[in-house]
């Protein structure tokens, strides 16, 4: 059994159908000439791949899906009193303002001290 080195393969987690087409091509290529795939051993690599495909499919649509219901919650609670945990300890103050631009919502709170921006949903300690 010999081991071939597959060159200018991207350093990318996922796998795109031009990767898996050049690797099967790269197995028909080398296959013995007496030995020859077997059929449900390529039908078992296609399926293979398939499943990979839609598993990878649902992984960025659940993404998606999660940053959406993130940004739908924090809109809900502009106006609103919250409590929130920092580095140098406990604060309340009240949400004036969400910034979307970036891959989870921030928030701007207005508090006794003056205004404090960048807080994460996952800093809220409770809401009122």
């Amino acid at each position: 059994m010999s081991t071939t080195a597959v060159s200018g393969v991207s350093n990318n987690s996922t796998i795109t159908l031009n990767d898996f087409m050049q690797v099967l091509m790269t197995q028909l290529t080398y296959q013995d000439p007496l030995k020859p795939m077997d059929n449900q051993e390529f039908l078992a690599q296609i399926a293979q791949f398939t499943a990979l495909e839609q598993t990878q499919q649902m992984n960025t649509n659940i993404q998606t899906l999660v940053s959406n219901q993130a940004a739908q919650q924090s809109i809900g609670l502009i106006g609103k009193t919250v409590n929130i945990s920092t580095s140098s300890g406990p604060m309340s103050g009240t949400v004036k303002q969400i910034d979307l631009s970036s891959s989870s919502p921030t928030l701007t709170l207005s508090t006794t001290s003056g205004t404090v921006s960048g807080i994460s949903i996952s800093q809220i300690t409770s809401v009122q």
